[in-house]
């Protein structure tokens, strides 16, 4: 996939996405989407927004590619002010929205056309490379089927296609597996490994899926209620857990341990949560059975004990006091009830 040659791109000695203090309310101002959110993305990297729906994440997308206006702060996205220069930055970017977007009565091959001509695309260099990027996603043998027979995985590999026709300098992608199976999320993320290492793509994803950020991202903000609580490289995000935890569930709600477990040499930290314990320990496998003994001592009973190593799940949990794992379900149960809504008007 070559990349188009153009001098109108600037020569970009600052991230290629700079965002200070960006806010968006809605409802005139009742409703505050995203607050006060800065970050930085490096050329090259792929830069992860992890976080529930409702978090702010689509709508930090939307107000970097220029389909939203910001409420109050700045951004620049590969050298150009989203304020100053929308069209620029539209020309820069490539984005694959959330939501399926190609033309289910197009062929695959008709819609990423269409999309080269709205980007005012010349044919004798939007239909050679049209049918590189079907080859790329490995949709070169349904290129001349409707979209209306493709599988869900088929129809993310083109709008993957899509997203990539105008040569972007960076790639957008909004929960680029939501919905799909197991495989075909495998095989996305191949695809967004290869756009990384053999094309030098940056790419900013968002996701609530904490396994494909912590395989995917080489950082990633974790992003709740609007607000970038937090920054770091996946390793980094889950060594400030601080420790191994050890989750402990004693029938009796009192009394509260919490002072005589804190006083254990290799524990770090104690919550207690109606009588559920969540301990942070050095060494979790030698604290566990002293924690046991503990409770024990005081005529109480352990009903369920875990132990856990840091992993972003637990890393997610101590910087916005809840799981991400509580969300999906939700999450993937709209998705299927958007589909078929749209399936149903069709």
């Amino acid at each position: 996939m070559a990349q188009q040659e153009s001098s109108s791109l600037p020569r970009l000695s600052k991230p290629i996405i700079f965002v200070d203090k960006l806010s968006k309310t809605f409802s005139d101002g009742k409703i505050k989407a995203v607050d006060d959110v800065s970050f930085e993305v490096k050329e090259g990297e792929v830069f992860g927004f992890l976080g529930p729906n409702g978090a702010g994440k689509t709508t930090t997308i939307n107000m970097l590619t220029t389909l939203l206006k910001p409420s109050s702060g700045n951004a620049e996205v590969c050298g150009y002010n989203v304020y100053k220069h929308p069209t620029e930055v539209r020309r820069s970017v490539g984005v694959v929205p959330q939501e399926y977007t190609a033309d289910e009565e197009m062929t695959g091959y008709d819609n990423i056309i269409l999309c080269a001509d709205l980007y005012g695309m010349p044919r004798s260099d939007s239909k050679p490379h049209g049918e590189e990027l079907l080859r790329l996603v490995e949709l070169q043998d349904a290129a001349n089927r409707k979209v209306s027979t493709y599988s869900g995985g088929m129809r993310r590999r083109l709008e993957l296609a899509c997203g990539l026709i105008n040569y972007p300098t960076l790639l957008f992608l909004d929960e680029p597996t939501l919905g799909l199976d197991v495989q075909t999320r495998a095989a996305v993320w191949k695809y967004i490994r290869m756009l990384k290492d053999e094309y030098h793509m940056t790419l900013f994803m968002t996701t609530h899926y904490l396994e494909e950020a912590d395989a995917l991202c080489d950082r990633i903000a974790i992003i709740d209620h609007g607000h970038v609580v937090k920054i770091g490289s996946p390793e980094e995000l889950k060594a400030s857990v601080g420790g191994d935890v050890i989750t402990v569930t004693v029938r009796e709600a009192t009394p509260d341990l919490s002072t005589d477990i804190a006083q254990i040499p290799l524990v770090r930290d104690v919550k207690n949560t109606a009588g559920t314990y969540r301990v942070k320990a050095e060494q979790g496998e030698e604290a566990a059975p002293e924690i046991m003994d503990l409770i024990r001592s005081k005529g109480m009973h352990v009903t369920k004990i875990a132990l856990t190593k840091p992993t972003l799940d637990e890393a997610y949990l101590e910087f916005t006091g809840r799981q991400l794992r509580e969300e999906e379900t939700d999450r993937m149960s709209m998705f299927s009830q958007r589909v078929t809504m749209r399936r149903a008007r069709s």
